[in-house]
């Protein structure tokens, strides 16, 4: 069934905005009468009816709304250093809607190659993610924020480093039996040592995400991956 990002509203008729609409009645060839199924990246999912098939202004019927109360029972917020390559950071967007997170931060360190993002863009890419997949909740994204403001604003999480003197904990290990769980992830060039520092200072735990030197997508879409395992 066709996917519409779309709010809900109060009443039973939906008017789809224009680039909703062209892709429906344009791109998919739906015609009055389809069925279509409405998320509204907020938990709610909705089956409705095309009773007007307008490339500028369609119209859908809704029929039936199911709500689901939160994502999973553990909320997961990865802040991520935005790589050089912008077609790997989007890949880890891509990945990790996908799987299910519930917030993206991205966080500018000292070694970040990356200065800049269009968060708009990021957006897009995760909405096409959340109707691809069929999931219900679409991630908060942020504007990129220097990793230090977002260590003092977000303390007590978990940063993905593992100096080659120390044995950390597996990731795993440190994220039973908590509701809430955000996992700090650095640039190609890693966190400096005054950011490290900082983050433990601020409640932070180091962990490991294997044994295995990962890019900086790579360890956000396995770090993703392995806490939804969790449910």
């Amino acid at each position: 069934m066709h996917k519409i990002y779309a709010q809900l509203p109060d009443n039973s008729i939906l008017i789809l905005n224009e680039e909703e609409s062209k892709h429906l009645c344009k791109v998919m060839r739906k015609n009055v009468g389809d069925k279509v199924l409405i998320l509204d990246g907020k938990g709610k999912k909705a089956k409705a009816e095309i009773t007007l098939a307008h490339s500028k202004k369609a119209e859908v019927t809704i029929l039936d709304v199911q709500t689901i109360e939160k994502r999973s029972s553990v909320h997961l917020t990865i802040a991520i250093a935005p790589t050089k390559n912008l077609n790997r950071i989007e890949y880890f967007i891509e990945k990790a809607t996908e799987i299910g997170i519930d917030a993206l931060k991205p966080v500018l360190c000292h070694q970040s190659e990356r200065k800049v993002l269009k968060i708009d863009r990021l957006e897009k890419i995760a909405i096409a993610a959340m109707k691809q997949s069929g999931q219900v909740f679409l991630p908060h994204i942020t504007e990129l924020t220097s990793v230090m403001e977002f260590i003092k604003t977000n303390p007590n999480g978990l940063i993905a480093y593992c100096p080659d003197h120390l044995t950390n904990p597996q990731l795993l290990n440190e994220v039973k039996n908590r509701e809430a769980i955000t996992i700090l992830i650095g640039p190609e060039g890693d966190f400096t040592q005054e950011e490290v520092n900082f983050a433990l200072e601020n409640g932070y735990k180091t962990v490991s995400l294997g044994d295995s030197i990962l890019r900086t997508e790579t360890a956000g879409v396995y770090a993703t991956t392995l806490i939804s395992t969790l449910d």
